[in-house]
């Protein structure tokens, strides 16, 4: 578990990694990041009170860095990768250990399944759970259980981590998609179960929001940087989005001083069609007939955009300059609101 300034959900998260009952020794390793909440001492108080834990310094603070070394400091076959930021649920890693088995595959894993406390968190954590937010990994919500491009979190064989390399410490954000296709390059199986549940909690705030995706685009468009098209399609919707606006902009300066006149002007307008479509997709998904509280939907209105701009001006910087060491600012502080 990988570990940065989350004093407000770590306790909850390694309390549900403790609770998991599997047929044989468990450990969990902590890589601690240096935190400014609070969070170190609380990660050595929650060691103190179980042997199960041990901590090793990650004074980088990078998540791949800090997977490796508590890999590396690991005593099992097994690796199942944890996040101080969600909960797994209860049984998760003996279904994923009887999936392993079952399979034969070298990383499973489960169901993102996002939520939220705040009226902000439960708009964000809606659009997480929708494939118009997050788009079409399966991880998302998909129900078909089978080969996957990549894995949530994921249930590892440590022999294969070994023989690809563990994680890419060059890269902060997407590590897992990229681990994943170096997984199947060596001719290893990642298989998705719907069975296996976790709970995410996405960021408190919408400025921690919009850095935290604007860090995952940029990282994504390092990654089409390197990998190309074996990146999916999905990836490059917000990014047409960006432009589109910015397309529009143009288009909507030239009109108003004139520069573009007449059946020229009326061709250019063709620009607005697929935003104004946008528009009404928005309004679609804040208003769509469920329980959701009014002020719930009312973010989302601003929840949804923010996702998509904040990750595509992010991918296309990373696409075109890389993304230059890039982190997720959005990790550096936390507000101390107590979970329930």
């Amino acid at each position: 578990m990988p570990v940065l300034n989350e004093r407000v959900y770590l306790e909850h998260a390694v309390a549900s990694v403790l609770a998991q009952e599997v047929s044989g020794p468990t450990e969990l390793v902590l890589a601690l990041g240096p935190s400014k909440d609070g969070t170190t001492e609380l990660a050595h108080e929650l060691a103190a009170r179980d042997d199960r834990i041990r901590i090793v310094e990650n004074p980088a603070a990078h998540i791949p860095v800090g997977l490796n070394l508590a890999i590396r400091a690991s005593r099992f076959p097994t690796v199942v990768r944890v996040d101080a930021h969600s909960e797994l649920a209860p049984g998760y890693a003996l279904r994923a250990l009887e999936t392993l088995e079952r399979t034969g595959a070298a990383n499973v894993g489960g169901v993102m399944r996002a939520e939220g406390r705040t009226p902000f968190q439960k708009a964000a954590a809606h659009l997480y759970n929708s494939p118009v937010g997050l788009g079409g990994g399966a991880y998302h919500g998909a129900r078909n259980e089978g080969e996957a491009e990549s894995a949530y979190l994921g249930v590892m064989r440590r022999d294969v981590l070994e023989e690809v390399g563990g994680f890419d410490e060059s890269i902060r954000r997407g590590e897992d998609w990229e681990l994943n296709l170096r997984i199947r390059r060596a001719g290893h199986l990642v298989w998705f179960d719907p069975g296996l549940a976790v709970t995410y909690w996405p960021r408190e705030s919408w400025s921690r929001l919009a850095r935290q995706f604007r860090a995952t685009g940029a990282w994504r468009g390092e990654l089409v940087r390197r990998y190309g098209r074996r990146n999916g399609l999905r990836f490059f919707a917000p990014p047409v989005l960006v432009l589109l606006i910015a397309a529009a902009a143009v288009v909507a300066a030239l009109q108003l001083t004139g520069v573009l006149s007449g059946i020229a002007a009326l061709f250019a307008s063709v620009v607005y069609l697929p935003l104004a479509a946008y528009v009404v997709l928005v309004l679609a998904v804040a208003f769509a007939p469920d329980r959701r509280g009014l002020r719930e939907r009312l973010w989302t209105l601003l929840v949804l955009p923010t996702m998509h701009l904040s990750w595509g001006a992010g991918f296309l910087g990373g696409l075109l300059r890389g993304a230059r060491g890039t982190v997720d600012a959005s990790r550096l502080g936390t507000r101390n609101t107590p979970l329930p």
